[in-house]
C-alpha cells in the first residue's frame, strides 16, 4: 500500500511541477501578480509537505528553502526579480531530478541541493529578507491578518480509517495543515478509544470535525487530503450561515441536517437548554452538539473580528487518474470490436435474416458510441504540449541575449494523446531553430524597423480529419538563393535544375543540410530537419514551409487527429477498395463523364453552377482494368478550395480501424495507411491532403507554362 501511495505522490508532484513551470514563466511577465505568487508558494508548500509525509527528506528539505523565499515574496518582504525566477526554475528542475532519484540521492545531487539552497539564502539576504535555517523543517501557523477578511467558512468532517497509520499517513498532520491555511477550530473525538489493555498502537481511534474560515477554495482543502486512503472518509461542506454574535445553536444543527426545524421549534417551546434536551431524547449525539457548539463559537469569533465572508460557489471537479496503457488497451479493443461489427454486418447482409440484421445494427450503434467515448478519453488539448515550450523559449532567448515572446493560439484544440507524445521532439527542434536562426538579435531587428522583441507563434486549428500546427517566427525568413547555392554545393541538385520556390525551401529537409554560417550548440537552420520530417511522416502527417525574406518563416504541420479509428467512405477503383476520410468529403456526385474524361488525368465538370476540377484516380494510380459503365465523383475540401476525386463506385460509409502500411508503400503519394474490412480484405486509406497538394501544384505549373 505504501508503494501505491508513493506512486500517487510521484504522479501528483510531477503534475505540480509542470504547472509550477507555467506559473513561474507567467510570473516573469508580471512580477507583481499576487495570485500567481500565491500559486507558486502553494505548489512549493504542497510538494514539501507531501514529500515529508512519505519520507523523501531531501526533497522536503530542499523545497523548504524555495518555499521560504516565496513566503517572503508573498508577504512583500523581498521583490520578484529575473534572478529569483531563474533560481525557482532551476529549483523546479532540481526537484524533478530528486523525484526521479527517490531515496537514492547521489552525493553530487546533494551538493547541487546545497548550492541552490545557498543561492536562495543569498538572494533573500541581498534583497532585504531573512534567511531561515533549513536543517529542521517545521510547520508554522500563519498569523491571521485582522484587516484581511476571509471569504468563506467550511465545515470539515474527517473520519480516518482505523488502519490509516499503517499506510504511512499521520492524520494529525493533515489536521495541522488545515489550521495553516486559515482560522480553524478543531474538535477532536476520542469516544472510540478502548481501554489501555485493548489498545493497538498501530490503529487510529480518533476522528475530527474542523471549522475552517479561509480564502482557499474547496479544491484547495481537498488537496490536503490528496493522499488519503480509500477507507477514510472526508466530508467538506460550505457553511451557509453568516457569522453573527446572535448565531443560534438550533440554526447550526438544522444547517448541519442533524435535526429538522420542526424538532427545534418543539424544543424551544419547552424553554429548556436545547442541547441537553436533544441529547436526552436521543435526537442527536453528544458529539454532534459538541461540534455544533464549537462551530457557533467559531462563527461568533469571526464576526467579532469584523469578518464577513463573501458568497462564492466552488464547483468540485471529480476526476480519476487512469494509467495511459489501460486507455490504449481500451482503444485497441474498441478497434477490434469495430472490425468484428463489420464482419457481423457482412454476414447479416449475406444471410438476409431480418433479426440478424437488427442485432447487427444495434451492435453497430453501441460500437460507435464506445468508439466516440474511448477516443474522447484520449483526446487532450494541444495546449498541454504548447505550454512546455514556454520554458524552452525563455531559456534559449536568455542564453542568446535575445528578447523573444512565445504566443500560443488554439491551445484548446484537442488531439489524440499518442499523437501529442510523438509531436514533442519535432516541435521542440523547430522552435529551437526559430529562436536561434529565425529571430534576429535585438539591434539587427531595430535596424530593420522591427520591434526589438521577436515573436514565435505556436498555433493549432482543425482542418477536416487533421489538425494543422504552425510554428511561425517574425524573423529574417529563409534565403532562397542561399538554400539553392548550398544544395548545388552539396550535390543535392544540379545548377541547371528548374525548381519552384517551395521545392527549393523543402531542400532544407535533406539530411545534414544547413545554410547557417555558424552552427551553434543550439541549432542550425536545417540541421536535423530531416529527422523532423521523418517523425511527422511516421504520424501520417506532412510538413511544409512558407517564408518571406525579412518577414519570417512558418513551418506548417498537418497531423491526423487520431492514429486509431476514423469514419470513412468506402470506394472502389478497379478491383481495389479505398477509404476516403469522411471529414474531408463535401458531397458525392453522380457525374456523367465523356470517353475523353476517362483517359485524362484531370476532368472539369459542372457542380452547382460552378466548374469542379477533379483528379481521375484511375489514371493517377495507373489502374488499367476495364472501365465500369459509369463513374462517380467525391467532392473533397482543402482550405478554401474544393476539388473532386473520380472513383469507380461509392459503396458507403465505413468505420475504419487504421493500420500501418509496410515500407514498400511508405512513399506512395496519396496513400497513408490501410484498414481491414469485415470480409478480411484490405483497403487503402487515401491521403486527401497529399492529393489536393498534387492538384494545386499541377495547376501552378500549368499556369506558369501558359504564362511563358
Amino acid at each position: 500500500m505504501f508503494e501505491q501511495l508513493s506512486s500517487v505522490f510521484f504522479d501528483e508532484a510531477n503534475e505540480l511541477l509542470d504547472t509550477l513551470e507555467e506559473q513561474l514563466l507567467a510570473l516573469s511577465d508580471n512580477p507583481s501578480d499576487t495570485d500567481t505568487i500565491a500559486a507558486v508558494f502553494r505548489a512549493m508548500h504542497t510538494i514539501k509537505g507531501s514529500s515529508a509525509m512519505f519520507g523523501f527528506n531531501e526533497i522536503s528539505t530542499f523545497t523548504h528553502e524555495a518555499e521560504s523565499a516565496m513566503d517572503q515574496v508573498r508577504n512583500g518582504v523581498i521583490p520578484v526579480k529575473p534572478e529569483l525566477i531563474d533560481l525557482l526554475l532551476k529549483a523546479r528542475d532540481h526537484i524533478r531530478g530528486l523525484i526521479e532519484a527517490g531515496t537514492n540521492v547521489a552525493p553530487e545531487v546533494h551538493a547541487s541541493s546545497v548550492a541552490l539552497i545557498d543561492a536562495f539564502k543569498n538572494y533573500v539576504i541581498k534583497n532585504g529578507g531573512t534567511a531561515k535555517d533549513t536543517a529542521v523543517i517545521t510547520h508554522t501557523v500563519p498569523k491571521i491578518d485582522k484587516s484581511n477578511l476571509p471569504e468563506a467558512s467550511w465545515r470539515i468532517k474527517f473520519r480516518p480509517s482505523q488502519n490509516i497509520m499503517k499506510n504511512g499517513t499521520r492524520p494529525e498532520l493533515l489536521v495541522k495543515e488545515l489550521t495553516e491555511i486559515g482560522t480553524a477550530t478543531v474538535i477532536p473525538f476520542y469516544q472510540a478509544l478502548p481501554t489501555l489493555s485493548e489498545m493497538d498502537s498501530e490503529l487510529c481511534y480518533f476522528f475530527w470535525d474542523i471549522i475552517l474560515t479561509t480564502k482557499k477554495t474547496e479544491n484547495d482543502i481537498q488537496d490536503v487530503f490528496i493522499f488519503l486512503d480509500s477507507d477514510s472518509k472526508i466530508q467538506i461542506e460550505k457553511i451557509d450561515i453568516l457569522p453573527s454574535e446572535n448565531t443560534k445553536l438550533g440554526e447550526i444543527l438544522v444547517s448541519r441536517r442533524d435535526v429538522s426545524q420542526e424538532d427545534i421549534d418543539t424544543i424551544l417551546s419547552a424553554k429548556k437548554l436545547m442541547g441537553r434536551i436533544l441529547i436526552d431524547q436521543n435526537m442527536v449525539s453528544e458529539e454532534q452538539v459538541q461540534s455544533a457548539l464549537a462551530e457557533q463559537s467559531h462563527l461568533r469569533n469571526i464576526d467579532s473580528a469584523g469578518k464577513t465572508p463573501s458568497p462564492q460557489s466552488v464547483a468540485a471537479q471529480q476526476t480519476i487518474r487512469i494509467n495511459s496503457a489501460k486507455l490504449d488497451q481500451l482503444v485497441d479493443l474498441v478497434g477490434e470490436l469495430v472490425t468484428f461489427n463489420s464482419q457481423l454486418e457482412q454476414e447479416a447482409i449475406k444471410e438476409e435474416n431480418s433479426a440478424f440484421k437488427s442485432l447487427s445494427e444495434k451492435c453497430g450503434r453501441i460500437s460507435l458510441m464506445m468508439r466516440d467515448i474511448s477516443m474522447g478519453l484520449r483526446m487532450v488539448p494541444v495546449g498541454t504540449l504548447f505550454t512546455k515550450f514556454k520554458r524552452t523559449v525563455h531559456d534559449l532567448s536568455t542564453q542568446l541575449g535575445k528578447s523573444i515572446e512565445l504566443v500560443m493560439v488554439g491551445s484548446e484544440t484537442e488531439l489524440d494523446k499518442t499523437v501529442i507524445e510523438k509531436l514533442n521532439d519535432p516541435l521542440l527542434h523547430l522552435i529551437r531553430n526559430s529562436v536561434d536562426h529565425g529571430v534576429e538579435m535585438p539591434e539587427e531587428r531595430q535596424l530593420a524597423g522591427k520591434s526589438a522583441t521577436g515573436r514565435v507563434t505556436l498555433s493549432a486549428r482543425h482542418a477536416g480529419a487533421f489538425i494543422q500546427i504552425s510554428i511561425t517566427d517574425d524573423g529574417k525568413g529563409l534565403d532562397k538563393d542561399a538554400v539553392r547555392a548550398k544544395a548545388i554545393q552539396k550535390g543535392v541538385i544540379k545548377e541547371d535544375d528548374m525548381l519552384s520556390d517551395n521545392e527549393i525551401y523543402n531542400l532544407i529537409f535533406q539530411p545534414g543540410f544547413s545554410t547557417a554560417k555558424q552552427v551553434t550548440s543550439i541549432s542550425g537552420r536545417g540541421v536535423g530537419l530531416d529527422v523532423v520530417k521523418k517523425d511527422i511522416t511516421s504520424l501520417n502527417g506532412t510538413v511544409s514551409i512558407e517564408t518571406e525574406k525579412g518577414k519570417g518563416t512558418s513551418f506548417i504541420l498537418k497531423i491526423p487527429l487520431t492514429l486509431a479509428i476514423i469514419d470513412g467512405m468506402l470506394v472502389t477503383i478497379g478491383s481495389v477498395k479505398y477509404i476516403v476520410p469522411l471529414n474531408t468529403i463535401s458531397e458525392c456526385i453522380a457525374a456523367k463523364l465523356t470517353a475523353e474524361d476517362t483517359v485524362n488525368l484531370f476532368t472539369i465538370t459542372q457542380n452547382h453552377g460552378k466548374e469542379l476540377k477533379s483528379l481521375n484516380l484511375r489514371k493517377f494510380f495507373h489502374i488499367h482494368e476495364p472501365l465500369p459503365a459509369k463513374q462517380e465523383i467525391i467532392s473533397v475540401q482543402g482550405g478554401d478550395m474544393v476539388y473532386g476525386l473520380v472513383v469507380d463506385k461509392i459503396l458507403g460509409s465505413q468505420q475504419t480501424v487504421i493500420k500501418p502500411i509496410g515500407p514498400f508503400y511508405a512513399n506512395c503519394t496519396g496513400i497513408n495507411s490501410s484498414t481491414i474490412l469485415g470480409d478480411g480484405s484490405v483497403a487503402l486509406i487515401l491521403d486527401v491532403l497529399q492529393l489536393l497538394d498534387f492538384i494545386k501544384t499541377t495547376e501552378k505549373v500549368q499556369s506558369e507554362v501558359q504564362n511563358g
